[in-house]
């Protein structure tokens, strides 16, 4: 154990991306730190700052901006540096409307602005949507070496949307330490018919498992469209608590406990950027859940999260935001949620 580093209260486990994102007012942000790593760190961090962060980079990873998260107070000892080049660029542009994105052909996108394309783009592929493999690690997939050993005493983690393989180890780890709190982010890679069996081993003896409305929807493609009767499937499976994200309006939090349905609305924001929203929720629920251990209260911290992460740009905007803000939203907004 490093008895130099503050004993931590926070883990967060995901990926950072290298961000490049045209907005709906149509300003592009070229090459930007990103991913969901730093999006629910901050989440987080509007509530609590003892945070540490895991992920795996290359080293051509720009060193400035692990040094910048660093610097607002983040642990990053967690960040491994591989010797070798891993392409972690994202693309998004919001042409339509600020809960709908494209992530291809950013040449077409930058051609209708009249922006010169960024040479930091060349060569980019858009995802390819794979399914995730049962037994094959990826570059991402997080593995136990990979986290410091005095994270271990943090007491508890949010797991970001990760590669199956990652999200059905990593909680039996953590668990080994002194995590007794943890919460996970559907990964996108196996929310789908196919994964259908497997889903009782990663949801089980979770605190909390959000999932955005489109993921859990084609995960129970021919089984069910009913989202209570979805959550309490999945909250059958031993996890206490199903947190439906559903953009703009709001979440669906399904108390297994106390079998209490909550609808909460969205707080209404002005949206500039939703990129990250989804995640901020889910590291502002984190904390929400450890200061209160209530589901409804635990929601609506997420929801103030994404609220001040959608307002501007960019994974670390919410860290301006004027003092009391996210307290002042947190009161108002308790009043809207409602049981169904």
């Amino acid at each position: 154990m490093d008895t130099s580093a503050p004993l931590l209260r926070y883990l967060v486990i995901g990926q950072l991306r290298r961000e490049t994102i045209i907005t709906i007012e149509n300003k592009a942000h070229i090459d930007r730190p990103g991913g969901s790593l730093l999006y629910a760190a901050v989440g987080s961090a509007t509530w609590e700052s003892n945070v540490g962060l895991v992920a795996r980079i290359g080293e051509d990873y720009p060193q400035e901006w692990i040094e910048q998260a660093a610097g607002l107070g983040f642990d990053t000892r967690g960040i491994e540096i591989l010797p070798e080049t891993i392409d972690l660029r994202s693309f998004y542009a919001y042409t339509k409307d600020v809960d709908h994105y494209q992530n291809d052909t950013p040449v077409s996108h930058f051609a209708r602005l009249g922006i010169p394309y960024p040479k930091g783009l060349l060569g980019y592929a858009p995802p390819d949507n794979q399914l995730d493999s049962r037994s094959k690690a990826t570059i991402h997939t997080i593995r136990i070496n990979n986290i410091p050993d005095d994270y271990f005493d943090a007491t508890a983690a949010h797991i970001c949307p990760l590669d199956y393989l990652s999200h059905s180890l990593l909680p039996d780890l953590l668990r080994h330490g002194q995590v007794n709190t943890i919460t996970m982010d559907a990964g996108a890679g196996y929310m789908n018919p196919i994964f259908w069996d497997d889903m009782p081993s990663i949801v089980k003896g979770l605190t909390a498992f959000m999932t955005s409305e489109a993921n859990v929807t084609q995960l129970f493609q021919g089984h069910s469209t009913d989202l209570w009767e979805i959550a309490e499937t999945l909250a059958s499976y031993g996890c206490d608590i199903i947190v439906i994200k559903r953009g703009a309006k709001g979440q669906y939090v399904y108390d297994h406990a106390a079998h209490n349905h909550w609808v909460i609305p969205a707080y209404p924001a002005k949206a500039v950027d939703t990129t990250g929203a989804g995640n901020a929720f889910c590291g502002g629920f984190l904390v929400g859940y450890r200061d209160t251990y209530s589901p409804l209260e635990a929601a609506i911290y997420g929801n103030i999260s994404a609220s001040l992460m959608i307002e501007g740009s960019g994974p670390f905007y919410p860290l301006d935001a004027m003092p009391g803000l996210a307290q002042a939203r947190l009161y108002a907004i308790k009043d809207l949620a409602r049981k169904a």
